[in-house]
């Protein structure tokens, strides 16, 4: 499909062809080169002579609501303008109150639609709270789903499983972020999203690898307010560490905490932190912290 500024000649006349809207269009004598029956832009059309009402095209298709985001509510206003409500009175605004309490119930058929709203809730209010993108969300909403139909929910806890979801999803897209993290924000604690954890990786077999301890140093670099020196010389410790074989069974947190340590007392220049700082932000003990750092040293 050529573009509106292409400089394509007309098959007939020789003359410009241009895109105008679903068709390319010779300027010179009006041959219709090419058509495009589908027309890729939003349908916000308003009928009433209006501006443009995004009201009228509905929400898009989501996997983090159990419906996909397909249901219909019965709102309390009316018309495409925002400050117009109409005004029901009597008989008909107690019906409406009827119908629109009823519609509500009918949205959820079955326990487990209740637990799957009550699940992607927990889901969308943690990936908030953890600043995770959209696409991260909605990978988590479909674990849980997942593990709903494989029968892994009996037993356990909803809210743990909701954790565990986005915690596994961090894990398959190289997400930093630690149990403790999710646990802080979540209504679970760190135990049962251990325990779902260990479910759904038995159970459905995610691709989760060893965590990098590279993915924790931009974050920690700046919650210590380091530079891009330091965080690119920790890095080169993390390599070093990996190639010696140094990391295997050890707290990848903490190794990034080390790293960072061990860089920031390498120059003058570089700004300094201290072990209890960088213990801090890892959420380890500061001997991991010493650890990494004889670890370093030794080689």
């Amino acid at each position: 499909m050529a573009n509106a500024d292409t400089s394509i000649v007309c098959p007939e006349c020789d003359g410009r062809l241009r895109k105008r809207d679903t068709e390319i269009v010779c300027e010179e004598c009006g041959l219709v080169s090419a058509e495009d029956a589908i027309d890729h832009g939003p349908e916000w059309r308003s009928f009433d002579d209006e501006d443009t009402d995004p009201r009228r095209t509905g929400a898009p298709l989501t996997r983090s609501r159990h419906d996909r985001g397909l249901s219909t509510e019965i709102g309390y206003g009316s018309g495409s303008s925002s400050g117009y409500s109409s005004r029901l009175t009597g008989r008909k605004r107690r019906q409406i109150a009827r119908l629109r309490r009823e519609h509500n119930r009918a949205r959820i058929s079955s326990k487990a639609e209740r637990n799957q709203v009550y699940g992607f809730a927990e889901i969308r209010r943690i990936t908030a709270l953890l600043s995770l993108p959209d696409s991260a969300r909605e990978q988590s909403c479909a674990l849980f789903e997942s593990a709903q139909s494989e029968d892994l929910l009996q037993g356990r806890s909803l809210e743990g499983f909701a954790a565990a979801a986005i915690y596994a999803t961090c894990r398959t897209r190289s997400i930093a972020r630690t149990i403790d993290e999710i646990a802080a924000v979540a209504r679970a604690d760190s135990d049962e999203l251990t325990v779902a954890y260990d479910a759904l990786n038995r159970e459905l077999g995610l691709p989760t690898g060893p965590i990098d301890p590279t993915q924790y140093l931009p974050r920690y670099a700046s919650k210590l307010d380091l530079g891009q020196a330091v965080e690119r010389r920790a890095r080169e410790h993390v390599d070093a560490l990996l190639e010696a074989g140094l990391i295997g069974g050890r707290n990848p947190s903490g190794v990034a905490a080390g790293c960072l340590y061990k860089a920031t007392g390498e120059r003058e220049e570089w700004p300094s932190v201290t072990q209890s700082d960088a213990a801090e932000v890892a959420d380890v003990a500061a001997v991991t912290i010493r650890s990494t750092v004889m670890n370093l040293r030794e080689l």
